[in-house]
C-alpha cells in the first residue's frame, strides 16, 4: 500500500475532524476531558492553520492517521522550549496497523530532528488513560513533569531526538568553540 505523509491542508480539516472524534471515542468513554475529543470543525481548521498538522494518506487518498506539532513560540501555555505533539490520532478502522507508528516516527525523525533540529519533542496525556503513557514509554519518551489539570492529572513524556544538541541545551555539556 502507498503511503503519503503531507502537512494538512484546510481543506483536509472536515476528514481531519471525523478521523480525529472516531479517534478519540475512548478518550470520551473514559471521561478525560482533551480538547480533541470534542472538537469542532473550527477548532480543527485553526489548529491546521496555526500549527504543523500532518497526516498520513493512504492510497486511496484516505487520511488514516494525523498528528500535530506545537511549536513552542505558538503557545503561551507551553513550559518546554521543546515543540509539542498533541493531538495524534489513527481512523479506528486502521488501528494497531502501524499507521499511527509510521506518522510518529517521520514527524519525530524527519519533520523535527533533520528539519526543525529539535533536540527533544514533548507530549502530554492524562496518567489515568489505561494504555497511553506505557505506549508512549515503549517508543523512548520519558515523564518529566506532571500536572493538574482542571482535576485531571496529566503526564508530561519527552523524547530526546538529537543527545547531543539536547545536552548542550541543557547545559549538561559545555560548548565547545573551535
Amino acid at each position: 500500500m502507498t503511503q503519503l505523509i503531507r502537512l494538512a491542508t484546510v481543506k483536509d480539516a472536515p476528514e481531519v475532524l471525523d478521523v480525529t472524534l472516531r479517534a478519540y471515542e475512548p478518550i470520551r468513554e473514559l471521561n478525560i476531558n482533551f480538547l480533541a475529543a470534542t472538537a469542532d470543525l473550527q477548532l480543527v481548521t485553526n489548529n491546521i492553520r496555526r500549527n504543523l498538522t500532518y497526516v498520513l494518506v493512504e492510497q486511496e487518498g484516505q487520511i488514516v492517521s494525523t498528528v500535530t506539532v506545537r511549536p513552542p513560540w505558538n503557545d503561551p501555555d507551553h513550559f518546554s522550549p521543546y515543540p509539542f505533539i498533541w493531538w495524534f490520532a489513527v481512523d479506528p478502522v486502521y488501528k494497531q496497523k502501524g499507521f499511527g507508528s509510521t506518522l510518529l516516527t517521520w514527524v519525530e525523525e524527519n519533520a523535527l530532528r533533520k528539519q526543525v533540529k529539535a533536540p527533544a519533542v514533548y507530549l502530554a496525556t492524562a496518567e489515568r488513560h489505561p494504555w497511553l503513557v506505557s505506549i508512549y514509554e515503549r517508543r523512548g519518551y520519558e515523564i518529566f513533569a506532571e500536572r493538574d489539570h482542571d482535576g485531571e492529572k496529566i503526564v508530561y513524556l519527552r523524547k530526546i531526538l538529537d543527545e547531543t544538541l539536547y545536552r548542550i541545551i541543557e547545559n549538561k555539556e559545555p560548548i565547545v568553540s573551535n
